[in-house]
This record gives C-alpha cells, structure tokens and sequence, in this order.
C-alpha cells in the first residue's frame, strides 16, 4: 500500500493511519497550550495531571506530543508506564524497569524506598522531576493509584518526587469524583484537559493539516473533505476510518483524486463506521 501511495499520490505515508509521524500530529490551540502548561510550569512543581474524553477525540495523540515535547529537554526522563491493569507487585517491577532501580518482589518497603531515593537523587542532581506517562489509566486498580499518590509525596506532602499524567475515558474522571479511596488523588491533580467532540470546522482544519503534511493537499476535493467532516460525528478517529477507507478503494481504482462520488459509491454499499474506535 505505502508504495502505492507514493507512486499514485506522492504521499509520504499514509495521512489517516494511527502511526504518522509525531511531529505532524494536528494540535488545536487547546492541546497547544495544554502541552505549553505541563512543559513550562507541571514538570517543574511535579504532582498529577489528566487527560480525559471519549474514544477517538485524541487523547493517545496528545500523550504522544507530550512525550515528543518533553523528550527534547535535557536531563529530563520521560517513560511510558504499559500495562495500567498490573497489580501493585507488577507495577513495582515495571516502574523498576523504567527507572533502573532493582526491585525485590517479595519487599514493597524496600521497592518503596529504592524508587523515591532515585527520583530524589535525580531531582537533587538535575533539579527536574522525572516523568511518567500512563495511557488507559482508567484501567488501574484503585490500589495501585495509591500507591503512586503515596510514593510522589514527600515532606508531609509539601513537594512532588515525579510528574504523573494520566490519560483515560470518562470513567477514569468519575472514579476520582465517586470512589471515596480516590478522593484523595482527585484533590491532587492540578492541570486537566477535557477532549471533547469537535465541530465540523474543526475537524476540517485537521483534515487539511494531515493532507498537507502527508505531502498532497489536493488528494481530496473540498467538497468530499466536508463530507466527510459533517459525518464523522465530530470525532477525530472516525473521520481517519472513513478518509483511509476511501483512499484503500482510490488506490485499488487508481483513481487520481479522491471526491464526493467516491464517497457515494463505497458508503451507501456498506454501513457508516460508528463512533466506537480509539485514537
């Protein structure tokens, strides 16, 4: 398919797959000054921040360009924490990992403290806290939660050891508002952002960006790029499923330039995607 692209429409990847490069990920001026507040002021003080909204409205994105940014800093450690379902021994192995501290499986006391003394340690040599990024946080048992709450906290609570960003869907944010355990962290997180679905204009200006970044601003005519902005239900990823369908079918045809007509003929053949897929 990649050769194709590039023979027929001289693309540089695929526009409307999940893996483009970081780098030309669209940022709305909402995410833009998301990512200028964690870089400038949250990795500085540390505590937690969160990522919340429906599937496909971005959020695994925004990680990403969190990480990309952040990544640029000196000294500054950034990690990806993989599995948010692990119980707290499991968790203790992975963060053992990312961080470089030995962990013993059958002591939480000495996991405890071999991880605050290394981010101490850091935090004294660079002054900088080290970060973590969890995705799916909405997956993580109550216990493990608190016990990242508890290893953060430092001096009867008045400084953060690391930055925490979590990113989940809504019941992510409706566990920290209901689960009386949870309040605690609730009351901790200090920078949140609500991805929300977007209008149709908005969805355009995405649209436009990935084509032209992708290296063909004309693969599609504008009529077929409102179409189908007005019927992707204001989410990032169904706009992405119906757009990569349709260039899967232009490819197949070896039709030059995708538009309105194409869009008739694929999607009154088969039912529209719905909104249910992930970004």
């Amino acid at each position: 398919m990649k050769q194709h692209l590039h023979a027929l429409y001289g693309l540089k990847w695929d526009p409307f797959t999940p893996d483009i490069p970081t780098h030309s990920l669209y940022q709305s001026t909402m995410v833009e000054s998301f990512i200028w507040r964690i870089e400038q002021h949250h990795i500085h003080d540390g505590g937690f921040a969160m990522i919340v909204g429906d599937p496909g409205t971005g959020k695994s994105c925004l990680l990403r360009l969190i990480a990309h940014k952040l990544e640029q800093i000196q000294g500054l450690k950034v990690q990806t924490f993989t599995h948010p379902q692990s119980t707290v021994r499991d968790f203790y192995h992975e963060l053992g990992d990312l961080f470089e501290v030995p962990i013993k499986a059958h002591n939480r006391w000495h996991s405890f403290k071999s991880l605050r003394q290394k981010w101490q340690q850091q935090l004294e040599n660079q002054a900088i806290k080290p970060v973590l990024l969890i995705d799916e946080a909405q997956e993580m048992q109550t216990s493990v939660m608190n016990e990242l709450r508890l290893l953060n906290s430092h001096h009867y609570d008045s400084r953060n050891l690391i930055t925490v960003i979590f990113a989940g869907n809504i019941a992510l944010q409706e566990r920290f508002r209901t689960t009386s355990s949870l309040l605690p962290l609730g009351s901790r997180i200090r920078k949140r952002i609500h991805m929300e679905q977007q209008s149709s204009e908005h969805l355009l200006a995405c649209l436009n960006h990935q084509l032209e970044q992708a290296g063909n601003p004309l693969l599609m005519t504008e009529p077929l790029k409102q179409t189908l902005c007005d019927h992707a239900l204001g989410n990032y990823r169904v706009m992405n499923v119906l757009s990569h369908e349709l260039l899967e079918v232009a490819c197949q045809k070896k039709q030059k330039q995708l538009d309105e007509q194409l869009y008739f003929d694929v999607f009154t053949k088969m039912p529209t995607t719905g909104k249910g897929g992930a970004q």
